[in-house]
């Protein structure tokens, strides 16, 4: 097994290797080894909202919203590293993106020590040794997450991308893509606190859940940093209407960072527990899942993997 890569928290020698006058620097992002790119990178590039996020030539790429400005990064998959490109408008940003970037694609992960717990399960052993360093897809923004959960709620990964264009272009900042392929930053919360519900294209509770979200966010009243109180955070997402278990544990898998979150809700995981002979009810799946604390949250991408959709592979394009 590779000797595992210290993870750096700046730019250091062996992570930057161009840099030129115009704010695009390229980097490798060193990782501990194992990682499987294929649900890592499938899932952003599947659920990409347009404008925002497109896979391009092999890469991943998106706009990022930044302390001193924006930046568009571009993210690609290699044997020993993520390969990173960031065109940025302040460089002042650097090490804020980088950061940004290895938690979107949770590149400071112990696959080791998650690996060792899922094994352990016979059920899952056959997956995690043949694709062993699965990674939870993150995000650069978890406000930016936590309004793509709600619309998200009941619909297609298709339907979800429809609803957050829309919000893009009515709400989002307009920025220029060097390559030309993206538009906006997504918006922030203060943005979204004028829109309209009557405009938006939802169930008139999924319209309630949105807003009350969106004004718990512009008012600073839920932290979702990965640094905030996990629990403290879901008691704040469960008081708010029409917040429940499944987009609670995906904004808390995603956002928050934990990796014992859990969502034995999804039909994707309850579809592979049938198909794997788990139990199927949330109660039961739940008490079969304390086996996996406290990395159930990559247990869920191991389940979510044995199904057929494109956010379980790379695209080919």
């Amino acid at each position: 097994m590779p000797v595992p890569v210290p993870v750096p928290v700046s730019v250091s020698s062996r992570e930057r290797r161009v840099a030129d006058d115009h704010g695009t620097v390229s980097l490798r992002l060193p990782f501990q080894a194992p990682l499987c790119p294929g649900n890592l990178f499938g899932h952003l590039a599947a659920t990409a909202v347009p404008g925002v996020e497109e896979w391009r030539d092999g890469a991943y790429r998106r706009t990022l919203r930044l302390p001193y400005g924006h930046g568009v990064v571009s993210l690609w998959p290699m044997p020993d590293h993520v390969g990173c490109r960031l065109v940025l408008s302040d460089r002042r940003d650097l090490s804020t993106a980088i950061g940004r970037c290895r938690n979107l694609l949770d590149l400071d992960a112990d696959p080791v020590a998650m690996g060792d717990r899922l094994r352990a399960d016979p059920v899952l052993a056959p997956f995690v040794d043949e694709h062993p360093g699965r990674r939870v897809p993150r995000t650069v923004d978890a406000s930016e997450l936590a309004v793509r959960a709600v619309l998200g709620q009941q619909v297609s990964t298709a339907a979800a991308r429809t609803h957050a264009a829309r919000l893009v272009l009515a709400y989002g900042e307009p920025i220029t893509d060097p390559d030309g392929g993206l538009t906006h930053l997504f918006p922030t919360p203060e943005a979204l606190a004028s829109l309209d519900p009557a405009r938006l294209a939802l169930p008139r509770t999924r319209r309630a859940t949105l807003t009350g979200l969106i004004a718990a966010l512009a008012g600073d009243e839920i932290d979702l940093g990965t640094g905030g109180d996990w629990q403290r955070a879901r008691a704040r997402l469960s008081a708010l209407p029409g917040l429940g278990p499944w987009t609670i544990e995906t904004i808390a898998m995603r956002a928050l960072g934990d990796p014992d979150a859990f969502i034995p809700t999804d039909l994707g995981v309850r579809a592979a527990a049938r198909n794997l002979g788990l139990p199927v009810t949330p109660a039961a799946l739940t008490r079969h899942a304390d086996a996996w604390r406290p990395w159930r949250a990559y247990a869920v991408q191991y389940l979510w993997a044995t199904g057929d959709h494109p956010v379980n592979r790379l695209p080919t394009a």
